[in-house]
């Protein structure tokens, strides 16, 4: 599996806008053509079918396994409340997920729940140690019709995703119950994502609603980025195609079949101006309040989709776009971790078979922790927790306070990086420094207990949460140069719009400065390790994972490291140190963060 980067940004090509006289029709003209409500009915006095048909679509992206209410900051959403300010709400847990979209659901006779992507991978302990069927089966019950991939359906490879597709017991660990594993009920669509020796898609491309005389599309696609964000091995043989292209593309046929009301869901996103995820983004002018990869690709994409389900980058949104024509269209994503859902308003014209996209609304809502549980997910999640309970109760260390992960330098990050420099000088005592990717820490350690374990007591299932990927920690020489081009690199090239700051262990020490430009934000005569500056001929022996080993999330001069030695797991690597570093009556206290001095 591999450490991804949230914050994925690459330079995209431009595209030529193409305008078409039809969609050229002003907004108020076409709202005027539209009764101020559609029917919910499908048929009135004498078997009349009304015109329009409202459909609900119901979506979520991002779950990444997180089957139980995720812990901390990722367990919360923020509200934006009347007078400006705002609140905090804990959010997330299947067992209310799915109370809050069957109760959605109730008096929608058209409605149809789809998936942004990245529904497994990166993934807590209960479904993480089961390669993900666990949440696979979840999602089966919740009724999902359809989801693109993400790129994290791609951290065990493409034969372990076409596993979770199909079905079958996992070729190594086997089968966990004395009953088959039957694979997901839904589609996974994969349109943009090709085999190398076929040229075809590994997946269906997209799939067809249907629901009496009503039919929409949906083309599913993950970011064409993706193998910048997982590992080698992940995506061997595997080539992954532009978004806007393949959207296109596959709108024509679609429509050639008949099919003119389409959804794409995209595993790419944008940045809200607000963190609060009821912000109206709107409320500058269409699109005026998100930024990101996701925002081009909207302009970009044929007027014959109608709305865009997106993912990947955590936030929350539901704005409009305009599409190549001018007119408005919906872009959504729902943060992540199942902490919300978005419910939209499709208006099917059944004289024309398209959606009357003037009259889309869309929102997110929060999924609150103030409903019934489902009892159905209480038991699956009671089932798994049985056969992992043995191994993830297990205490590895003691924290005397919650140790956080967000921040340009976060609490966590020092510590995992302190934890890869100790396992670092194990293999090789001349271990100078290690270097911990922000992606790759997925939750905080949090001081109060998760079970029966205890305040302040970690245990294997929480590291797990923090490090799932089982990522070997590997060592390599770099040369003062390098690792300056390293540092460097941070803040230029593909991360230039939006910077991956490196976890950087104890010694290493230098200044950000915001109020530069591109690499130069990197302040060269800062950079000193132990109090000495770097010597750009000398040799530096570097821990780090074996995603970030292999140049990525754009860090393409850790590609060219000599002299490679490959390590354990990088969980392990954590438990040791907790283990070593720790104990009930002395445990270890939050870093203070403070190697990287940031100018603002």
């Amino acid at each position: 599996m591999s450490a991804t980067s949230h914050q994925q940004h690459r330079r995209r090509r431009t595209y030529a806008l193409v305008a078409t006289a039809a969609g050229l029709a002003t907004a108020g003209a076409l709202a005027a053509a539209l009764p101020a409500t559609a029917s919910p009915a499908p048929s009135g006095k004498g078997g009349h079918t009304s015109r329009y048909q409202d459909v609900q679509l119901l979506s979520f992206n991002d779950l990444h396994g997180n089957l139980e209410p995720p812990s901390g900051s990722s367990g919360r959403v923020t509200e934006l409340q009347a007078d400006g300010t705002t609140k905090t709400i804990d959010a997330g847990g299947v067992e209310y997920l799915a109370t809050h979209l069957r109760q959605a659901r109730e008096g929608n006779a058209y409605s149809v729940t789809a998936a942004g992507g990245d529904m497994v991978g990166a993934s807590p302990l209960i479904s993480g140690l089961f390669h993900d069927e666990p949440t696979v089966e979840a999602l089966n019950k919740l009724k999902l019709d359809v989801t693109s991939v993400g790129n994290h359906e791609f951290d065990e490879g493409s034969k372990e995703l076409a596993r979770l597709q199909n079905g079958g017991c996992h070729p190594t660990d086997g089968c966990y119950s004395d009953k088959k594993f039957k694979g997901a009920d839904f589609p996974y669509l994969a349109a943009n994502v090709l085999s190398e020796k076929s040229g075809k898609p590994i997946l269906k491309p997209y799939w067809v609603w249907k629901k009496k005389d009503v039919k929409i599309g949906f083309i599913g696609v993950t970011l064409e980025g993706t193998p910048g964000v997982v590992s080698a091995e992940g995506v061997k043989g595997l080539k992954f195609k532009d978004e806007v292209e393949t959207i296109n593309k596959y709108a024509k046929e679609l429509q050639r079949q008949g099919v003119k009301s389409i959804v794409a869901l995209i595993h790419e996103g944008g940045f809200p101006a607000s963190t609060s995820y009821n912000y109206d983004c709107d409320s500058g002018s269409a699109g005026s309040g998100v930024s990101g990869p996701i925002v081009d690709i909207a302009k970009n994409i044929t007027p014959a989709v109608d709305a865009l389900v997106t993912g990947h980058t955590h936030n929350a949104y539901a704005c409009t776009i305009p599409d190549p024509s001018g007119k408005p269209r919906t872009v959504t994503s729902a943060s992540s971790f199942g902490r919300l859902y978005t419910d939209t308003t499709l208006t099917y014209d059944r004289r024309t078979g398209d959606i009357a996209r003037t009259s889309v609304k869309s929102a997110n809502h929060v999924v609150t922790r103030d409903v019934a549980k489902a009892p159905d997910m209480t038991a699956l999640i009671s089932k798994w927790n049985t056969l992992a309970a043995p191994i993830g109760n297990r205490p590895i260390g003691y924290i005397s306070a919650d140790i956080v992960k967000d921040g340009t330098e976060s609490p966590l990050g020092d510590l995992i990086a302190d934890a890869q420099l100790a396992y670092g000088k194990e293999l090789d005592p001349e271990t100078d420094l290690a270097l911990m990717n922000p992606g790759g820490i997925r939750a905080p350690l949090t001081y109060a207990a998760q079970g029966a374990e205890g305040d302040g007591v970690v245990t294997y299932a929480e590291g797990f949460t923090v490090q799932p990927f089982s990522n070997t920690v590997n060592l390599q020489d770099l040369t003062g140069a390098q690792l300056v081009q390293v540092l460097k690199e941070q803040v230029s090239g593909t991360n230039a719009a939006s910077p991956k700051i490196l976890q950087i262990s104890a010694g290493l020490t230098y200044t950000l400065d915001l109020t530069k430009s591109g690499a130069d934000r990197v302040v060269t005569d800062s950079i000193k390790l132990n109090g000495a500056a770097i010597d750009p001929a000398a040799t530096y022996r570097v821990a780090m994972n074996n995603f970030l080993a292999g140049g990525g999330d754009g860090f393409t001069t850790l590609g060219q490291g000599t002299n490679p030695l490959v390590g354990t797991d990088d969980l392990t690597v954590l438990q040791k140190y907790l283990t070593a570093n720790s104990t009930p009556t002395n445990p270890i206290a939050p870093p203070a963060a403070d190697r990287i001095t940031v100018v603002q």
